[in-house]
């Protein structure tokens, strides 16, 4: 099962459970436990989680973290938990704490269905006040399930976590922004626009005319930009289904039949894993793949006249075929999909090219 489908089914058995579990025990043995193994940890073994986790904070002993989620031996993230029906708030303090004390990098505070993953981007080895991820279980969007794969035992990777997780942690307090400020337009957003179309003083009286013109053309604005983006998405296919028409009719003898095409978990795996490297680059929503009967592609923008590389692991031995400026494939054997992190350089360079 593809992970944004073992997410979908986590999100299912959330709605499902959610008012039988009336205690944090039970949310942690009916959520958040199955949510650790959905990122590919095994929650009985104390090599790769620990529950109730000892971390001593100064002169206090024996406090204990929920979870401690082990790489070598030694912490790498902390999960502090709570009843699926607790707000989560004024709690993080906790996790501040532990996570002073023990070498992990990231923390995470979740009541099962709210999930908020911290790190130290501002000080180091103190945690941010702010989460640099922050996602809704019954609405999570498949942006945020990108950024969790990376939490995945198969993709983790402290280095590529961190190259994006600043940016990650701005994007989305500037989106938070705006959404607050088209719901409702502080003075200061108000008195931006008035000053660029209105050539009198920006008074209280005259702020207070301009709130509802304000707020109506930012939701018309936003409503005129989803429909535009519809109707070019629309064309796009249209167009795309004619060329694809206008190719059947010319020939189809190098066509590839669909029936013999089946695209397997570990392509979908090796495609995530490249998509999450080259996230250093260029934006996720950019990458595509294209399988074939023979090896399973990985383009940019959508285009097969930019290919980044191929996978080819349908053999007795894997492959990962890299390519040059002028697109000349050379194949490099590889024994797991782990390997393909071996090759990070050469990828991002590919993508330059273009």
């Amino acid at each position: 099962m593809d992970f944004k489908d073992q997410i979908k089914q986590l999100a299912e058995r959330v709605e499902k459970m959610k008012p039988q579990l009336l205690t944090e025990e039970a949310t942690k043995n009916a959520l958040i436990m199955p949510f650790i193994q959905t990122l590919g940890y095994d929650v009985f073994n104390p090599l790769e989680v620990v529950p109730e986790y000892i971390s001593d904070v100064g002169m206090k002993k024996g406090e204990k973290v929920d979870y401690a989620i082990m790489n070598e031996g030694s912490p790498v993230i902390l999960i502090e938990c709570k009843g699926v029906n607790d707000k989560l708030v004024n709690h993080d303090a906790q996790l501040i704490r532990y996570f002073h004390s023990t070498p992990a990098k990231f923390a995470i505070l979740t009541n099962g269905q709210l999930f908020k993953f911290y790190t130290d981007l501002d000080d180091t080895n103190k945690l941010d006040d702010k989460p640099f991820l922050e996602f809704d279980l019954s609405s999570i969007k498949e942006q945020q399930v990108s950024e969790l794969r990376k939490f995945h035992k198969s993709y983790f990777d402290i280095d590529n976590i961190l190259s994006t997780a600043s940016e990650l942690k701005y994007s989305n307090e500037i989106k938070a922004i705006l959404n607050q400020e088209s719901e409702e337009p502080s003075e200061a957003f108000i008195k931006f626009f008035t000053n660029q179309v209105y050539a009198g003083n920006s008074t209280a009286k005259v702020v207070e005319q301009f709130r509802s013109i304000v707020k109506k053309s930012v939701s018309q604005w936003i409503s005129d930009m989803v429909s535009n983006r519809l109707k070019s998405a629309l064309e796009k296919e249209s167009e795309s289904d004619k060329q694809e028409a206008e190719k059947t009719d010319e020939s189809t003898e190098n066509q590839e039949p669909k029936s013999n095409i089946e695209t397997t978990e570990e392509e979908l795996e090796g495609f995530y894993i490249i998509k999450g490297i080259l996230r250093q680059k260029v934006s996720s929503e950019r990458i595509f793949h294209r399988d074939t009967q023979t090896y399973f592609g990985i383009i940019l923008d959508d285009n097969n006249r930019k290919p980044i590389c191929r996978l080819w692991l349908n053999g007795n031995k894997k492959y990962l075929e890299l390519f040059d400026e002028k697109k000349a494939g050379t194949k490099h054997e590889i024994n797991s999909l782990d390997d393909i992190y071996n090759h990070t350089e050469h990828l991002l360079k590919t993508v330059e090219f273009y």
